[in-house]
């Protein structure tokens, strides 16, 4: 007798969850537009200058994808990122890394909203810089996973800047092409 009560129970939920008509709603996570997903990333770029300008060490390379890249300004620097934080570390560890403001900026998010590319013009102690890269949706969160960072040159001012480093590029260029 006391196994009718528990048939009846079983028939009861079988019933009722192969019911089309009882919905169990599950929550959906709500869709991120573009404009929001922008917001994101324009908050984790500051982050990022942010941190370098506090010299916060760890939380500017949490803001990077373990196989992150920074390019600097000068043409030799292409950091992989285990070498960037090595090259980093003692700029940090003084307390001063760099400082980056952002003064304008263009967020674009793919359509699988998991990349984004952006350009920035930045008010830095070198004057007016381009900064460029590609962020990477990881774990939920927006990081650095290309930089791209150049000085700005006024058109007026290209011939005079080539003839400055003319000699320099001569030699690296030279030391390139020797290594192919």
């Amino acid at each position: 007798m006391k196994t009718l009560p528990s048939i009846l129970f079983i028939v009861l939920i079988l019933f009722y969850s192969c019911n089309p008509n009882s919905k169990v709603e599950l929550k959906k996570s709500p869709v991120k537009t573009s404009e929001s997903l922008k917001e994101e990333i324009h908050n984790t770029l500051d982050m990022w200058h942010q941190a370098a300008s506090k010299a916060n060490y760890e939380a500017y390379f949490d803001l990077m994808t373990k196989n992150g890249v920074f390019i600097g300004t000068d043409a030799t620097e292409n950091w992989q990122n285990v070498a960037f934080k090595t090259f980093s570390k003692p700029y940090f560890d003084k307390g001063k890394a760099w400082s980056f403001i952002a003064v304008e900026r263009n967020v674009y998010v793919y359509d699988d909203k998991k990349l984004a590319w952006f350009d920035e013009l930045l008010d830095t102690q070198m004057k007016l810089c381009r900064g460029s890269g590609i962020m990477k949706l990881e774990d939920g969160k927006w990081k650095v996973a290309h930089y791209v960072l150049s000085i700005t040159i006024p058109n007026d001012n290209v011939d005079e800047v080539i003839n400055m480093k003319a000699n320099t590029d001569s030699i690296l260029t030279k030391k390139l092409k020797m290594k192919d």
